[in-house]
């Protein structure tokens, strides 16, 4: 598993699935949550250089996406979501996608991360919960978990 960043060029080409020799997308890449955080990052000139949205790659196939949703905040920390195609999902590459981007965010400097997901969402908690984030606190239909970087 690898994380890709994406420039705002990139995401302008995934939304309309312009795909390119060596893009390497798997037929189902992008799913419909990620077209949201890529549509806003295609309408930028410029994007942070390690605070952005990667493309998750399973033995250099585009399977899925992990981001942040900006650059620490001025306590240090960093929001988190991430996703992958239905046919990647069980076999851990979220699991690996958010240790990996943790750790892009603590060498950048980011000192907590935070991330939530829907109370009904088994795998995602579990994903959460293995990457070494703890819940903090539950809504009416979120959980939402933290983690010191």
């Amino acid at each position: 598993m690898t994380l890709e960043p994406i420039t705002p060029e990139l995401a302008r080409r995934i939304v309309v699935r312009d795909e390119h020799d060596g893009d390497h997308w798997h037929p189902e890449y992008p799913f419909a949550d990620e077209l949201v955080p890529l549509r806003m990052l295609s309408g930028q000139d410029a994007a942070d250089a390690v605070f952005t949205l990667y493309m998750i790659r399973e033995e250099g196939l585009a399977v899925g996406g992990f981001g942040f949703f900006g650059p620490p905040d001025e306590s240090g920390t960093v929001e988190f979501g991430y996703g992958l195609i239905p046919s990647a999902r069980g076999r851990g590459l979220a699991t690996d996608a958010v240790t990996e981007g943790l750790r892009i965010a603590a060498a950048a400097g980011a000192r907590r991360a935070i991330a939530d997901t829907d109370l009904d969402n088994a795998p995602s908690i579990r994903v959460l919960e293995k990457s070494g984030l703890v819940e903090t606190h539950r809504s009416a239909d979120k959980v939402f978990f933290a983690r010191e970087l």
